[in-house]
């Protein structure tokens, strides 16, 4: 018999865990509380954007029904609650929608139908939220903004926090609940309920670590000559570290998640009694790193002052429109005495909020008659600009590519000043500083420890 699930809260978790359920067989039953939100999604328009989303949802459509009435719940085989948890701009989470989720859903269905947690919470969250006959279950999201539908297709492995494990093996789990999880072909974990709400935390930690070291010997490489992408690979093919390592050099951590988790350990160590220095200095590292654009408009100024920035991206990564904690506002916040022209695929110019900020039409739209370009966001849009379109469209040479969007050799000869974050300075670098751009990074620095 096919299964009948519910996802309650259609926002990015939610949606996307509902189409990836549908899209493995089961009926999904989606239920959020507003119903516009409902109304919306009954006509085919999807609140979010992730790769294959739409394609997903579109092919899915007969095995998913909306509601807005939690009577429907009652009966379904198992109901997941999945909003996601928003988070203040200290990285903690307010929990009070689950909550009310957790306590709707109880009442609309049977003591014996598993109801599982989606959403993150805190250790202690589930077990100081107890329900007839132990049928409450926290399962640990893989979502990552812009491959939300390959994680939640494809996943690793499950985590599930019980009330009581047992063995630690599936069979801990209702049949419901270990049917649906059994049919994406991958490991099983169970465990108690802190370990899990611990195990999701823990990953980003370490996650935050990989980027810590990987942004901090990045920037090394500027300095003493050396080529980040070059010794890439040898630490891919080093299995302590591994072919999927977050090794890659950016700009901080951003998105929200990672440093949610992080304050929540620094929280929870302080309320332990134990020592969380090396994670107070990940949010610090991520702080300064964050700036490493500004820095680099600064040394190449040449002591000129700039009439119009390009900044190229706006989202914190590309594939999603979210702007959480994204570099690009930081950059914009310290540039508030230079007009911006600007361009995202998805994010509107206005996020910004700069008083002189210039919507663009399209990337190059956004570089024409700027004195500079900052490529804040690897976008593939982006990677298939032509060097020689951008130096066309520039009135400067400079460009400034954290991420190596674009190719050196072709920027070289289409004459621009291509910096990449990771490669070596050029020997050439002005050290002098526009008196108003340093202004802005005194003001941004004393922002991001605020």
């Amino acid at each position: 018999m096919t299964l009948s699930i519910a996802f309650v809260g259609m926002t990015h978790l939610g949606i996307c865990s509902a189409v990836a359920a549908a899209e493995h067989g089961a009926n999904v039953v989606c239920v959020h509380f507003d119903e516009d939100r409902i109304r919306e999604l009954r006509s085919g328009r999807l609140p979010i954007s992730e790769p294959r989303l739409d394609e997903l949802f579109t092919a899915n459509r007969e095995r998913m029904q909306f509601s807005s009435d939690a009577t429907v719940l009652a009966q379904c085989d198992l109901v997941y609650i999945a909003p996601d948890v928003p988070t203040d701009s200290e990285g903690r989470s307010d929990v009070r929608l689950v909550e009310s989720l957790l306590e709707q859903v109880d009442a609309a269905v049977p003591g014996e139908t598993p109801v599982v947690i989606l959403s993150q919470v805190s250790p202690g969250f589930s077990r100081s939220h107890p329900r007839r006959n132990g049928q409450l279950f926290y399962q640990v999201e893989t979502l990552i903004f812009g491959r939300a539908m390959e994680r939640a297709l494809y996943p690793e492995r499950f985590i599930v926090g019980c009330i009581d494990p047992d063995d630690g093996k599936p069979s801990a789990l209702p049949a419901p609940l270990r049917e649906f999880l059994e049919g994406f072909g991958c490991p099983i974990l169970c465990m108690r309920y802190e370990s899990a709400e611990l195990a999701k935390i823990s990953i980003n930690v370490c996650l935050a670590a990989s980027l810590s070291a990987a942004n901090t010997l990045a920037e090394l490489c500027e300095g003493v000559g050396a080529e980040w992408s070059e010794i890439v690979p040898a630490l891919r093919l080093d299995r302590r570290i591994g072919g999927y390592a977050y090794i890659e050099a950016g700009l901080g951590i951003a998105g929200g998640n990672i440093e949610r988790d992080l304050a929540s350990v620094i929280r929870l160590s302080r309320q332990a009694g134990t020592s969380a220095r090396v994670i107070e200095s990940f949010v610090e590292n991520s702080h300064y790193r964050r700036d490493w654009a500004l820095r680099t408009l600064h040394a190449r100024s040449g002591g000129r002052r700039f009439a119009r920035i390009a900044v190229l991206g706006i989202a914190y990564k590309p594939d999603t429109a979210s702007t959480k904690n994204s570099p690009a506002l930081e950059l914009a916040r310290a540039l508030t005495p230079f007009e911006i022209s600007t361009y995202d695929p998805l994010v509107p110019a206005s996020a910004l909020e700069h008083a002189r900020v210039r919507p663009a039409t399209s990337a190059l739209d956004a570089c024409s008659d700027a004195d500079a370009l900052v490529i804040m966001t690897p976008w593939q849009e982006f990677r298939e600009l032509k060097p020689v379109d951008l130096a066309q469209r520039l009135r400067g040479r400079l460009v400034i590519d954290p991420f190596g969007v674009l190719d050196r050799n072709l920027c070289r000869e289409a004459g621009l000043d291509h910096q990449l974050l990771g490669s070596p300075r050029a020997t050439s670098a002005s050290r002098t500083i526009d008196h108003d751009v340093h202004r802005g990074t005194d003001r941004s620095r004393a922002e991001d420890h605020a």
